[in-house]
């Protein structure tokens, strides 16, 4: 009974490492290429779990509520960089004000629309797997090995991406060298959008995932953004692959620390990302960028 126990804390907390990698892999690329602590992250991630909950609500369409949350946290992500973020660009100050400004009328209007109490959404009702997967006596949700599937492959594409692919060797040398970059040639301004825009979209398909799995509040932006953090620190600015690692570790972390010491879990959580900033301040898979 005790193995079985320890392999459902491990599959709770790959689910929700899962979830994690989808915010972080599009916060560290922001991070990294633009070198703004995008604190608005956790309002784009909310923007997405509410779009696609009323989606479910009106459609009973969990995949397209899916593609609407992620679209419209995208079109938010856009707003704020083309509306804002670029009218402070290199204004460190500034930048952080701004996001964490957008972050709290975020969840002000949602508030305002939806009030504060928390919301879920059945993934079921939308054609979502349900159900749970049995294997003897064990039994395990099947949402959340499907919420692992999906982000296994999106992680992929987004790996394949970055390193094969020219959008993604654009990407690297913004990461690596912004000045050299625009010297030669590339308009780093239609990078920083779509860099941006693919970030929120993240934010937006985690949003809309997580909401199927907890109870959704307008203030789960804040919590989720503390988590990306982490996870961005530990795994290192502009790497999907650190990302990824980030986020399994904390994952992982966080659910063996709630089940066996949950008066501690947050101290576990914290003590590894310190533990890291000592050790390699620029994150696992992080590499030093040129001034």
């Amino acid at each position: 009974m005790e193995a079985l126990s320890v392999i459902q804390q491990a599959l709770n907390g790959l689910t929700f490492g899962a979830q994690l990698f989808l915010v972080a892999s599009g916060f560290t690329l922001i991070f990294g290429l633009m070198r703004i602590s995008n604190l608005a992250h956790g309002g784009f991630y909310v923007v997405g779990a509410y779009v696609g909950m009323v989606t479910v609500g009106a459609t009973h369409n969990f995949w397209l509520a899916l593609v609407a949350g992620a679209l419209a946290a995208a079109g938010v992500g856009v707003v704020v960089e083309l509306g804002l973020l670029r009218r402070v660009r290199n204004k460190e100050m500034p930048e952080v004000l701004v996001t964490v400004g957008v972050l709290f009328v975020i969840t002000d209007l949602i508030v305002a629309i939806f009030g504060g109490d928390g919301k879920t959404l059945n993934p079921a009702t939308g054609g979502a797997p349900s159900g749970a997967l049995v294997i003897g006596d064990f039994r395990y949700p099947a949402y959340g090995i499907f919420v692992i599937g999906v982000t296994v492959v999106i992680g992929v594409v987004l790996f394949l991406l970055q390193r094969y692919s020219r959008v993604g060797a654009i990407v690297r040398a913004g990461v690596d060298d912004r000045e050299m970059a625009a010297a030669m040639g590339i308009d780093i301004d239609k990078v920083f959008t779509g860099v941006f825009a693919l970030g929120a979209l993240l934010a937006g398909v985690a949003g809309v995932i997580g909401a199927g799995r907890q109870s959704l509040t307008p203030y789960a932006g804040t919590e989720i953004l503390l988590y990306g953090l982490v996870v961005v620190i530990i795994g290192g600015l502009g790497s999907i692959g650190g990302a990824a690692v980030g986020a399994v570790l904390l994952g992982l972390i966080d659910a063996f620390a709630k089940q066996y010491i949950p008066e501690l879990s947050y101290f576990t959580i914290f003590a590894p990302m310190v533990l890291v900033l000592i050790v390699r301040p620029q994150g696992l898979f992080g590499r030093v960028s040129v001034a």
